[in-house]
């Protein structure tokens, strides 16, 4: 029988990412989201913008857009790593009451946006007066096959979860990816919120983009990514 208990590997865990964050930590490249022409908009406007005194990227949804948009790094392929970058979510003010402003990070993409993996949060769930909509904060999904609502129906609690975060506040996201394990921290916390250890695309590389859900007005900035053994695009 295996010896070591949950906590323990928990530990083990959290040990290996640290090391990880560490050997990576100094090949990170900055990505200047305020020059439009390093990205793609897919169902998105976008536009250099101020918000709380800092220089940043607003993402809209487009007239036409499907309830979500997407802001993709050209040129860009990643397979392991970690993707560092701030973050604003909100309502828009034309937002229904089911709007949480849903702000994120979709990754290994393929060409297209056909499918990717993705790690959002919802900032209204963050303080609410609910100690369910708190477990909901944060979430994984898969696009296409595996959404939010196919995950909590089949898997309820696991592919998300608690984090402080607040609608319109800066919110430092840093998701580190290894073979078909992700995780996620929020403003620079020592220990993840969030683990996934079954991401639905398995071991796979694409591309990295930015991601608002319906009804979000968002905000980035410093956006850093670290890569690590993927090939060449």
């Amino acid at each position: 029988m295996d010896p070591q208990g949950p906590a323990e590997l928990r530990l083990r865990l959290s040990i290996f990412f640290l090391t990880l964050f560490c050997a990576l930590a100094t090949h990170a490249e900055e990505i200047p989201l305020t020059d439009l022409s390093r990205l793609e908009l897919k169902g998105a406007r976008a536009e250099p913008a101020t918000h709380h005194g800092l220089a940043a990227l607003k993402i809209a949804e487009a007239e036409s857009g499907l309830g979500e948009a997407l802001a993709i790094v050209k040129n860009f392929v990643f397979h392991n790593g970690a993707i560092d970058v701030d973050v604003s979510g909100a309502p828009s003010k034309t937002a229904g009451e089911p709007a949480r402003g849903f702000i994120g990070v979709a990754f290994r993409m393929a060409a297209g946006g056909a499918r990717f993996e993705e790690i959002y949060i919802r900032p209204t769930n963050g303080r609410a007066n609910d100690q369910l909509r708190r477990n909901h904060a944060t979430q994984y999904v898969s696009f296409p096959d595996w959404p939010w609502e196919r995950l909590r129906k089949e898997n309820p609690g696991v592919y998300e979860s608690y984090a402080d975060v607040a609608a319109g506040e800066w919110t430092h996201l840093r998701i580190v990816v290894d073979g078909a394990g992700a995780s996620l921290y929020v403003n620079g916390a020592a220990q993840p919120c969030l683990l996934v250890h079954d991401l639905k695309l398995g071991d796979s590389q694409g591309a990295v983009a930015l991601w608002i859900g319906p009804g979000t007005e968002g905000y980035f900035r410093k956006l850093a990514i670290a890569r690590e053994g993927q090939s060449a695009p």
